[in-house]
């Protein structure tokens, strides 16, 4: 124990707090890499598992278990369920610095940058944790400090910032979810983008098959930050004949990557472009939502597809 201890300096403080952990899952219910992949290994529970492990000598260091520790979106949804008040995030954080020093590195869901980087430094302005930095020969990413927000992806003009493992959460993924649905169901209407961190539902023990859905007038897709919403992804749904898209945000003070402050832009700039071409800029709606106000999002949902009912379709 002792050795390992050593090694895992950061965690060692956190040895008590792994213990309080009573492995009741609550932390999975909302985690959206386990809504991914359905995998109990890539929950909140099994990173806690696995650190105690890691820090007790029970779990072999391998690249696979440091993998898991460095796939997280810190949404911090888990910490708000746990029912033994463990702080998950800053527990996978020490234990990523250990990770770090001991030479493993992930990815996982930490962002990297491809051969293809112009080196502009507009990543490194734009992270709002500064985990990422110019070394002298290329930009990179100190694993211990990205929390996966992606803003970087989006600020690339080269398109070299990169997430390995998305969950589903990527750009082109979220394109092909909308498109699926819009060309899938007669009712159709409207696309809600919303933030993982101030909207995001609960397991469902079951649910109606896709298919047998008929009437279906949105589609709500999560998306991890709302400064991952860029012009291209909001305007795609119109393409195929969407109404309208909402995208939802943290509100002020919330957003702890100041996501929502780059959606209030995206969202007003395509509003505007909405007037100049003579369509209704009420298509397009930006809504705050506090943190897991499922009642006050859902009430904004109705309200936007009830006026998009009133205008009728884009003509």
């Amino acid at each position: 124990m002792e050795n390992k201890t050593k090694k895992f300096k950061h965690l060692e403080k956190w040895h008590a707090t792994l213990a309080n952990c009573i492995r009741c899952g609550y932390c999975y219910e909302h985690c959206p890499m386990f809504k991914h992949t359905g995998w109990e290994s890539d929950a909140p529970r099994a990173k806690i598992i696995t650190a105690f492990g890691l820090l007790s000598g029970e779990v072999e260091l391998s690249e696979s278990a440091a993998n898991k520790m460095f796939s997280c979106f810190f949404c911090g949804r888990c910490e708000a369920a746990c029912s033994s008040g463990v702080t998950l995030t800053q527990i996978f954080t020490d234990a990523r610095k250990d990770l770090v020093e001991m030479n493993f590195k992930g990815p996982g869901t930490t962002s990297t940058t491809k051969l293809n980087c112009a080196r502009c430094l507009i990543c490194v302005k734009a992270c709002p944790h500064e985990a990422r930095f110019f070394d002298g020969n290329a930009i990179v990413t100190d694993p211990s400090k990205c929390q996966s927000c992606g803003i970087c992806i989006e600020v690339c003009p080269a398109g070299a910032a990169d997430i390995e493992k998305h969950f589903g959460t990527a750009k082109i993924e979220l394109i092909e979810k909308a498109s699926n649905f819009l060309t899938s169901h007669d009712s159709a209407k409207a696309i809600i983008f919303a933030c993982n961190w101030s909207y995001y539902p609960e397991l469902q023990a079951s649910i109606l098959p896709e298919s047998e859905i008929k009437d279906k007038e949105y589609e709500i897709l999560v998306n991890m930050c709302g400064g991952r919403l860029e012009a291209h992804m909001l305007m795609a749904p119109f393409l195929q004949n969407a109404w309208g898209v909402m995208a939802a945000c943290c509100t002020d003070n919330e957003c702890r990557h100041d996501g929502n402050l780059r959606a209030k832009k995206t969202v007003e700039s395509l509003r505007n472009t909405f007037k100049s071409i003579d369509i209704n800029p009420e298509r397009i709606q930006l809504v705050q939502i506090p943190p897991g106000d499922k009642a006050l999002f859902q009430a904004q949902i109705d309200t936007f597809v009830s006026d998009l009912n009133k205008m009728g379709p884009i003509r």
